[in-house]
Parts: structure tokens; sequence; C-alpha cells
């Protein structure tokens, strides 16, 4: 089977891996077959949602209801956190009680899914719109989800902070860590990007890292970060992130991803890393801020490149004895139903269907229109081809668990402790690093 190469490969940042490691990645729908179509009745569909706000939780009971009195056709939907998904998928196969329809946000796990043939291809529902770069992860041409949103991870800053200083939206490293150490004030700090060993270091932290042109694999799958193009350049990273590091409150070493958007909501911090949930918090716990907030790309060091930390959400349909009535289903939901299922996270959820951004519906809605110029920004970071749209899991030439291994495994944010907590050459950190992913994956 080929895949087509698409700019930053094709696996996300998200935790769903910890739910694919506890069953085996390679090995978890192995000997699975999918079960035999029958004619179709007005069976039940069964929808497994990861997406558990509450606004979004109203929205599939009312939509369930919604479809029964429209199709007569049950909808049953349950919800889990998504890092729970891909368990209850695979677990739902094993059983013979698949769901029908499915969240996934971690597109390695939909690649397997449709390599064992237990989903179908969604290309009528997709074929017909225009979508953001690097989203569809065709495979020969046929389409296996339908994704809902993106979750970038952006860099916030204090506008209100910067025009008090006279400071500029940085281009390179050296005028953001200058803005940063400008804006330590007491108990203000001057920025917060997570250095554990945790999912929210790999999502926020390292996108400096692919402005700056640093590549994990070559088209082989060898480690390249410590080579002769790639090491000076990640250690030149270490160095910045060290002296980002003054400028952080205490407790970087722990900080999830709760805590930087706290931090941001309560102003506490003048640059954080998060994806549009923190206009949304804004509002809602803290409504001056939302206004004080502007977001930008990371940065490379000499001002040229640009780059958002990858991450995405979307829909499977499964090849179970009820594929036909969950494709009419999902037709009715994608467009129906779509701006409304948006409007549960108006700015979280930002579209990956590019005809959205146009819809008056989708438009007139408060916080959409409160937040107009930041969204035509969030817009453009995944229209604009010379934005690079990575992270720790979508490098690599093509779909494959060596990237989502090395995310699982940590190496990236212990590579930063390394530098920056227990004091190591920078050039040695990446080197031990690299040595840390050639042993994963083995």
């Amino acid at each position: 089977m080929t895949y087509e190469k698409t700019k930053g490969g094709v696996w996300t940042r998200r935790q769903a891996l910890k739910g694919a490691g506890a069953i085996g990645m390679g090995l978890a729908l192995s000997g699975l077959a999918a079960p035999a179509l029958r004619a179709q009745e007005k069976r039940p569909i069964r929808f497994l949602n990861c997406e558990t706000g509450k606004d979004t939780l109203a929205f599939f009971a009312k939509m369930a209801a919604e479809y029964q009195e429209k199709a007569g056709v049950e909808v049953i939907v349950d919800s889990v956190p998504l890092d729970e998904a891909f368990t209850k998928i695979t677990n739902g196969i094993r059983s013979g009680t698949p769901y029908d329809v499915a969240n996934v946000g971690f597109i390695g796990q939909v690649l397997l899914l449709a390599e064992e043939e237990q989903i179908v291809p969604l290309n009528e529902l997709t074929d017909e719109f225009k979508w953001g770069n690097n989203i569809l992860f065709p495979i020969d041409g046929k389409i296996y989800w339908y994704p809902f949103d993106y979750n970038l991870a952006l860099v916030y800053y204090r506008k209100d902070l910067y025009e008090a200083k006279g400071l500029s939206v940085p281009k390179t490293w050296d005028a953001f860590a200058g803005n940063c150490e400008a804006l330590v004030e007491g108990r203000q700090k001057g920025c917060l990007f997570p250095i554990g060993s945790n999912g929210a270091a790999n999502w926020m932290s390292f996108a400096f890292l692919w402005a700056e042109g640093v590549k994990l694999f070559d088209d082989q799958w060898n480690v390249i970060i410590d080579n002769d193009e790639m090491k000076p350049k990640a250690a030149a990273y270490l160095d910045f992130m060290a002296r980002l590091y003054a400028t952080m409150p205490p407790g970087a070493l722990q900080a999830g991803y709760s805590d930087v958007l706290s931090n941001l909501v309560a102003g506490t911090v003048a640059h954080g890393a998060y994806a549009g949930r923190v206009y949304e918090a804004a509002v809602r716990d803290n409504p001056d801020m939302g206004g004080r907030l502007g977001i930008m790309p990371y940065m490379d060091s000499a001002g040229k490149q640009t780059a958002v930390s990858h991450g995405y959400d979307g829909w499977v349909v499964l090849k179970t004895d009820n594929t036909g009535n969950a494709m009419e289903f999902m037709r009715w939901l994608t467009t129906d139903r779509m701006v409304d299922f948006l409007h549960t996270a108006p700015v979280h959820f930002q579209p990956a269907r590019l005809d959205i951004y146009d819809d008056q519906r989708w438009r007139d809605n408060a916080l959409i229109k409160q937040f107009s110029a930041e969204i035509d920004q969030m817009r453009n970071l995944v229209t604009d081809g010379s934005v690079i749209l990575t992270s720790i899991d979508t490098q690599g030439p093509r779909p494959d668990v060596r990237p989502g291994k090395v995310f699982e495994s940590f190496v990236m944010p212990e590579m930063l402790q390394n530098k920056i907590l227990r004091g190591m050459d920078s050039a040695e950190a990446v080197a031990q690093a690299a040595a840390k992913m050639r042993d994963v994956i083995k």
C-alpha cells in the first residue's frame, strides 16, 4: 500500500497514543475479520464521541433526538475521553458489537483501521469540499476519515503589554526571548512552555525546532537529528529554550495543558502556547483578557520561517452490517448539523473544511464575531503552504509507528530537561536524544 506524502507526515500529538499502546499498535487489530454485510434495517447507530465539553455533549443529545425524528433511526451516543477511544473501538470489534461511527484524534489509528479493512472510505462525503493543508491523509486516493477540526498549538502573547512596552511581534528567537525577558515583572512571568515528560511539552514546546528546519528522520527512517546539518540547529534551540526557561514561572517541569491555559487566562504569563480554547476560557473566566491576547506562529532563529504544532480530530465509519445507515447519518451530520456542532466550541474547533470559514451561519456566532481577526489568522496558517505544519509524531516520510514511539517515550522533553535542569552541554543533549530515538524505534 502506498501513502500520499504530505508535509509533515500523518501522526498527531494526541495522547491517544497511550490508548493504542495498551493494545499494541502494530498488532491491535491482527486477526480481526470485518463483519459480513447483510441487508440493512433501520437499526440503531452506535456513535463513539470523544468531545466531552458540556455544550458538545448537549449537542449530541439533541442531535440524536432530531435524527430519530427525521429518519426513524435511533442514535446511541457513548462519550469517553479521547485517550480511551481506540481501546473502545477495538474492543467493540473484537466482541462483535462494533461502533458504526467513531471519533478518532490520532491518524495512525485511522490508518491502522484502514489497513485492516475495518473502516470504509468517505470520499463521497469529503470530495465535494476544499480542505486545509495536511489534513485528509489519503491512501491510494481514498479518504478514510472526516476531519472536523484542527487543534493547532499557537503562541499567545499579551498585546496590551507589547503596546505598553513598545515591543514588536518577534520574527526571530532572539527577539522572542528578549520580549519574554522584558515582560518579567513581579508575579508576571515572561512565558510558559512545558518541559516535563508529558503530552503538553510534546505538543507545545517544539514547533520552534520545526520552524528552524529540524527533522527527526530522513526518507529511509534514519534518525538524523544529530547529523552535521541538524545537530547545530537542535543545539541552538536548546540554548534558546534555556534562555526562555529563566523567564518562566516555577513548575514548568510539572506544567500540563491546564496549567498553560490557566496561566494565560489569568494573565500571569505574557506568552504561552495552546489552541483556540484559550479565547473561550478567557471569555468565560476572565472576560477582559480575551481582547488582550494575540496569536502568532512559532518562528525560527533567522526570521525566515514559521511553524505551528499539528493537531486534529475526525470521525470514521466502521465496516459493519449497519454501514449504509451510518453513511446516511454522517451525510446529515456533516451537512445539516456541522455548523451547530462546531458552534459548541466555536474558536477551539478550528474548521478543517475551508468553505465553513465563509459560511454565514458559522460566522453568525458571538465568539466567532468577537475573535474574527484571530480566526482569520488561524485560517491562514492552514492555507499558507510556507507555514510548516508538523509535530513530533508527524515526522518522517510516511505513516509509521516510529514517530509515535518517539512521541510516547518523551525523548524530546528529556532532551530539554538534560539541558535546562541538568546543565548538559547542548550538543551532548542532542546526541543523547538521538541515541535514545534509535533505541526506541528498533
